[in-house]
């Protein structure tokens, strides 16, 4: 048990650079499955039916890591669309919750994925895991996946909400969904460029969630939230032009405001266009130490690995 971890969203962006940090680690893991298993370690589920993991095919894990939900990014917001972005983190959660505090012995932790995306549009505010959250669908929708996920703190389940902020990766996110246009030399600010973008790289990012994982933290409030960002927040318009050096490429054709309201609806304004400065206070408190804490290396390190797969 005492390196036992469950994974959900195993096989995501997040997922994928995480398991490997974790097995480099010495961690055994098992993951979550929507499909028929088909290699060791894999249990089956289907939270969106009401099928919620066999208890029994768990084992005991001492820590389970829930990263599991719709893509805010990837369509177009319809009614239908936020209904699914609320369902798949809500349903997940509630699902794995239950499922975990079923165990006994229970697992001594429990981290849940959340955003940033709960301190709305705050401008040039500095924010952290003590600023209040803001209004609109992406903080309401983070409020109700955290309180999901707190429910575990009810059986003795020690909860950490990871908010996590733009993840910067060759395998997919915001960055490889710019790469194609940037390498053309058609990137540029997203509206007007002053809105404070935090990013944080995937190889930080499976750093921290195996750093809160370790049994060295586990001492900590019943139930918290903690930053999952680097501490160099950046506006859009100094993120465009750092990737433009790195790529060697001009970085100047905005894609103007009402452009991307036209192409993404709702989604532009609390997705692309949202200013949201937000700091690492808690890790840091926690003595984590970036690999990447500044956008110029992360954005060469992903970069040079998305050159050369």
């Amino acid at each position: 048990m005492k390196n036992h971890v469950l994974l959900s969203g195993a096989s995501g962006l997040i997922g994928t650079a995480l398991r490997q940090q974790l097995t480099a680690a010495g961690w055994e893991s098992r993951q979550l499955v929507r499909h028929k298993p088909q290699n060791p370690g894999e249990v089956q589920w289907n939270p969106g039916q009401g099928a919620g993991p066999d208890a029994a095919a768990l084992g005991n894990p001492a820590v389970a890591i829930h990263l599991s939900g719709a893509g805010i990014a990837d369509k177009r917001w319809t009614e239908a669309r936020k209904q699914l972005i609320v369902d798949s983190r809500i349903q997940s959660t509630r699902a794995l919750v239950t499922a975990l505090c079923a165990l006994d012995p229970k697992p001594r932790l429990l981290i849940c994925a959340s955003a940033i995306g709960i301190y709305g549009d705050r401008s040039d505010e500095v924010l952290d895991e003590t600023s209040t959250h803001g209004t609109g669908f992406l903080p309401h929708t983070c409020e109700q996946w955290e309180a999901a996920a707190a429910e575990a703190a009810n059986s003795g389940i020690r909860v950490v909400s990871a908010r996590f902020g733009v993840v910067l990766a060759k395998q997919g996110g915001a960055l490889a969904k710019m790469l194609p246009l940037f390498r053309l030399g058609l990137g540029g600010p997203l509206g007007s460029g002053r809105q404070w973008m935090s990013w944080i790289s995937a190889r930080d990012t499976a750093r921290a969630l195996a750093f809160l994982a370790d049994p060295a933290q586990a001492e900590g409030p019943a139930v918290e939230a903690v930053n999952v960002v680097a501490p160099d927040p950046v506006t859009n318009a100094a993120f465009t032009r750092a990737l433009g050096r790195a790529l060697h490429r001009p970085a100047f054709l905005p894609a103007p405001a009402f452009a991307l309201r036209l192409a993404f609806g709702e989604m532009a304004d609390a997705a692309l266009l949202a200013s949201a400065r937000v700091l690492p206070r808690r890790l840091q408190q926690m003595g984590f130490r970036f690999e990447d804490a500044t956008l110029a290396g992360a954005l060469r390190s992903a970069i040079a690995h998305s050159e050369n797969p």
